[in-house]
């Protein structure tokens, strides 16, 4: 029997006086709304139809992604797969009785969207306990979140967070956070505050227990006031340390939190990611979830091999590398690049001015990524700022001469310091960027920092026109946010959370969009099963509150996911549907 599920129709459905939008739209429905249904072919490859699709969701606007950016209103599933794409009255001749029929009201659908870079197996041991801060523009509403978590724990735990906000976001009070402020807030517990990777703030009890106190030893990174008592603030230099001191959860406990994490990441529409830094314990039980069809992530795995920093340690790790296998998993769990980092000294921090990269730091991250190119093996290199990009390009240039690197997918990533020089040295190399944007929360950080510079942190209008491939990663979750319509609203507004304009080569809506469905498709090796809704390709796909297309520009940020669907699985819907 079919089961009929209607989505409510969002408020984007009415938003058509805004004009340039809306004719852009109509202008691509009638360009396809003539296009035959795009139906799987059979398995013998005869172009058949397949069988009957599972699943058909209709009546919406399903914005596709694919090359030319169509729209259609349509489309079914069958399996994990998509097995066709058009207009309702195409799509309906598919189904059967058993076919499930869920009527998106005129509700626009995107890609499951895709974040190339974020260090997702270690939110996981983390993120029940933490107060997050992600895209919270108010001061105030971040301290009723705090509030609240006092009243969830027992007297003497611990709250915190770590990192994905910054003090300059609370656009009604962007001051640091006080000791006693936070005392106020929270009497009976220890308050530790990470705000990005810049600076952390603890109330007393913290301190107490943390061993900070007026008589202790006068540790730089301890900032006092004039009586040299503890303000509460530590400054980047000391503050890992103290982080490191936080309690250890269970193994039961960290399953718990990162199926919690998990279920926040499908609820926001992320489906996909380039994990950085896959911690191997956690990565067996994603692979246990995902045999059990429990998964609902796609986790595409960085890692390396620890190469030391003397010239002997590099040597002997070198046979290392040619050890590595990559592309031994399946659409859910795989290992697909070699990185983050390659030399750690060369590895930047965020907030320095400039780095110095010096010649025998360069000489020897050039031993590590020959070996890299020579063993055929893909990337993805943390690269920030501008000498340190200039001195990989040399190395780079270098090694492509013997090894070449057009074919292997090598990306720069974070790359907020790039420029049109460096990107047609990239474009000549065959070399991608993966795109970080610090500046949603950092960018008042930024501009204090690098000065004006900041404004094109990244240049993301550059990036677009220079030809090279790129796409949207957030580096979360300490040294950015990681709610994606948040990125995608700084993209096309170059707004940071809480309003304040932080960038001054924004770029369109549709190019953004772009960036964080099917360019990443291709930085995560994925470009034939994710990154756009079309026949044959995985069925992860997100139904939006309102038209992404459509709506105002500084409304992107507050679109919310009505539904999320994992390969055809729905792994997140509002209670609003029936």
């Amino acid at each position: 029997m079919r089961r009929l599920i209607c989505l409510p129709a969002g408020s984007a459905t009415r938003r058509f006086t805004i004009v340039r939008a809306s004719l852009m739209a109509l202008a691509v429905v009638s360009a396809v709304s003539t296009l035959p249904a795009q139906q799987a072919a059979s398995a013998q490859g005869s172009g058949a139809p397949g069988p009957a699709p599972d699943v058909i969701l209709s009546n919406g606007k399903i914005i596709t992604v694919d090359e030319r950016f169509s729209l259609a209103q349509a489309v079914a599933i069958r399996g994990d797969r998509i097995v066709a794409v058009g207009t309702d009255a195409e799509v309906a001749k598919l189904a059967t009785p058993a076919t499930r029929r869920i009527d998106l009201r005129g509700r626009a659908v995107i890609p499951g969207l895709i974040d190339n870079h974020m260090h997702l197996t270690r939110y996981g041991t983390t993120w029940q306990w933490e107060v997050r801060w992600d895209g919270i523009g108010s001061r105030a509403a971040a301290l009723e979140k705090l509030r609240a978590r006092t009243k969830a724990v027992a007297p003497g735990e611990w709250i915190y967070n770590l990192g994905g906000w910054a003090i300059e976001q609370f656009a009604d009070d962007p001051r640091p956070f006080t000791r006693e402020e936070l005392d106020k807030v929270a009497p009976n517990n220890p308050v530790l505050l990470q705000a990005s990777y810049y600076e952390v703030y603890l109330n007393s009890r913290a301190l107490t227990q943390l061993g900070i106190d007026d008589k202790g030893p006068s540790n730089p990174w301890v900032v006092r006031d004039s009586a040299g008592r503890p303000t509460g603030r530590i400054t980047e230099a000391g503050f890992r340390g103290l982080v490191a001191k936080l309690p250890e959860a269970s193994p039961a406990a960290v399953e718990k939190s990162t199926l919690g994490m998990i279920a926040d990441l499908n609820r926001s529409g992320l489906t996909s990611f380039g994990v950085a830094g896959c911690d191997a314990d956690l990565i067996a039980l994603y692979k246990r979830w995902a045999s059990e069809d429990k998964l609902n992530v796609r986790t595409y795995c960085i890692n390396g091999v620890g190469v030391g920093t003397s010239p002997e340690q590099v040597e002997r790790a070198l046979p290392r590398i040619a050890e590595l296998k990559l592309f031994q998993g399946n659409n859910y769990v795989d290992d697909i690049f070699y990185g983050e980092s390659v030399y750690g000294p060369l590895h930047d921090p965020m907030f320095i001015k400039s780095s110095d990269p010096k010649p025998e730091q360069l000489l020897l991250w050039r031993k590590i990524a020959t070996e890299i190119a020579k063993n055929r093996l893909p990337l993805h290199v943390h690269a920030n700022l501008k000498n340190t990009i200039d001195g990989f390009l040399d190395q780079i240039e270098a090694i492509n001469k013997e090894y070449p690197v057009k074919n292997l997918r090598w990306v720069l990533a974070h790359a907020n310091q790039l420029d049109a020089t460096q990107l047609a040295r990239m474009r000549e190399l065959g070399i991608y960027a993966a795109v970080h944007p610090w500046a949603v929360i950092n960018g008042g950080i930024n501009q204090r920092v690098f000065g004006d510079a900041a404004l094109d942190m990244a240049p993301l209008d550059t990036i677009q026109k220079s030809g090279v491939m790129w796409g949207f990663g957030s580096d979360g979750s300490r040294a950015n946010q990681i709610l994606p319509f948040t990125t995608l609203g700084w993209a096309v507004t170059g707004k940071m959370v809480g309003g304040a304009k932080v960038l001054r080569q924004p770029i369109s809506r549709e190019d953004a969009l772009i960036a964080h469905t099917r360019r990443n498709a291709f930085l995560v090796f994925q470009e034939n099963n994710l990154g756009s809704i079309q026949a044959g390709r995985l069925a992860d796909l997100v139904v939006l509150d309102r038209d992404y297309l459509t709506i105002p520009a500084d409304q992107i940020k507050d679109i919310q996911p009505v539904m999320t669907m994992v390969g055809g699985r729905i792994v997140f819907e509002t209670g609003t549907t029936n």
